[in-house]
């Protein structure tokens, strides 16, 4: 024991030392990685903003085929049998994902928002982020413990230098892969390369636009609870849109399968709804790709259309649910940006501060990542509002219940003591169920009710 005491701290500090440096390594390459995406993405986007609405109905159907045979065919040579999933890389493939297949996913994404469907930008750059990790570990051969360590660490590394948000991005990365639990073990190597990223992004031109919020100078019990009923409205928000997402996925897969389509064939039949819709109503443009114009309105305080919600589901529905590939991040932030304006509209509060506040409370619910959220929160909107963004996330987290945007995340614990789940399943694999003793009290009380 006496050795130990001496030995110890002498291990923890190379322990340190060598994740910095993998850490330096893997946000250094990352961080150019997912700026050449961006730019390019960026620069395609330029050219396609002000197409006219003909044009749109056009390349939209053409972006589906063109999405769905490179999606097709790149994964249908894949030999090694992994999965191409950070989540999947970290708990089932001791940290490897596929290489050769690596450009497809961030060149579809372009394909996708460059004609017009709606998605987001962050899913590819964590792609990016988790195989450049997972190739960098391949090279330096590590054990499998430490390469699924370095993949976490390229996801949070990617997310970092989309959003210009270092430190929920670290916690993004981790927080991902376990509803419940935080891996500590691997908080310091994921914000060194989110730092890293960060400022290479940075580096080579990347900007970043962020909204300072003017909160009052002292805590308000009435604006806290005003928060809290937002917090609850969008977790049932984010419930929606969950439930939304998967049924028109549903829907999709049961077509294609009753009438025998050619898989390629369905972002395509996607692309097509999308260009109906926007020719029946064509102010549903604002919707189509990232939709940060409209985000960005709602976060400086104009007025929303209700109907916003709504289509900003459903077209993000349809695009993803058909084949369409690209982030669901950014759509979060969108839904959540038009929500919080409205909320707080009816609930008489600042429609700025109310977007902010959904904004983050979405992701915080429909990613089951509410420590990343908050931390968002603060870089994004200021350290003022911090104590009402940590009431709505924490409120929208459980609100949610046992539903995520990522079915393979794992459940650690049950968010309610009312609610029994088996831990270590991924979510789209568990059976929860409402707890024997809930029941036995629903039983008492419907017995005690008709006597």
């Amino acid at each position: 024991m006496f050795r130990i005491n001496y030995i110890e701290p002498i291990i923890m500090i190379a322990t340190l030392c060598r994740w910095f440096i993998l850490a330096v390594i893997t946000g250094s390459v990352v961080g150019c990685g997912t700026t050449l995406f961006l730019k390019g993405l960026y620069s395609i986007l330029g050219q396609t903003a002000s197409i006219p609405l003909w044009v749109q109905m056009v390349i939209l159907p053409l972006g589906g085929l063109l999405n769905g045979l490179m999606l097709f065919y790149a994964y249908r040579h894949v030999k090694s049998g992994n999965k191409d999933s950070v989540v999947a890389a970290v708990h089932e493939q001791e940290g490897k994902l596929p290489i050769k297949t690596m450009p497809i996913k961030p060149i579809a994404a372009i394909i996708t928002l460059a004609s017009g469907g709606s998605a987001g930008k962050e899913g590819p750059c964590s792609h990016i982020g988790g195989s450049l990790a997972s190739w960098i570990g391949r090279i330096l051969k590590l054990e499998p413990n430490l390469q699924k360590r370095m993949v976490a660490c390229g996801v949070s590394a990617g997310f970092a230098s989309v959003f210009g948000t270092p430190i929920a991005g670290a916690i993004y990365g981790i927080e991902i892969l376990t509803i419940g639990r935080l891996r500590y073990d691997i908080i310091f190597p994921a914000i060194i390369s989110s730092i890293v990223s960060f400022e290479i992004s940075k580096w080579w031109g990347m900007t970043y636009r962020y909204f300072p919020i003017q909160v009052p100078p002292h805590f308000s019990e009435t604006l806290f609870l005003k928060v809290i009923v937002i917090g609850i409205l969008c977790g049932l928000l984010a419930w929606l849109f969950i439930e939304v997402f998967e049924k028109t996925t549903t829907i999709f897969h049961l077509l294609q399968e009753r009438f025998g389509i050619w898989p390629p064939f369905m972002p395509f039949i996607g692309g097509i709804i999308i260009a109906l819709l926007i020719f029946g109503i064509p102010t549903l443009t604002s919707y189509l790709g990232l939709s940060l114009p409209i985000m960005e309105e709602a976060l400086d305080g104009k007025s929303i259309p209700y109907s916003s919600i709504f289509w900003k589901i459903l077209l993000v529905s349809i695009t993803l649910g058909s084949g369409f590939y690209g982030g669901i991040v950014t759509p979060q932030f969108v839904i959540g940006a038009l929500s919080g304006n409205m909320f707080a509209n009816l609930l008489g509060v600042d429609s700025a501060f109310g977007a902010a506040i959904g904004m983050v409370a979405v992701v915080a619910s429909a990613s089951n990542t509410p420590l990343s959220a908050v931390f968002m929160g603060y870089e994004l909107f200021s350290g003022n509002i911090g104590i009402y963004v940590v009431g709505a996330c924490i409120t929208a987290y459980i609100v949610i219940g046992h539903r995520s945007v990522y079915p393979d995340q794992l459940v650690a614990f049950s968010k309610s003591l009312w609610m029994h789940i088996t831990p270590g399943i991924p979510l789209q694999n568990e059976k929860i169920h409402v707890s024997y003793g809930l029941l036995r009290k629903m039983e008492h009380v419907k017995r005690k009710w008709k006597s």
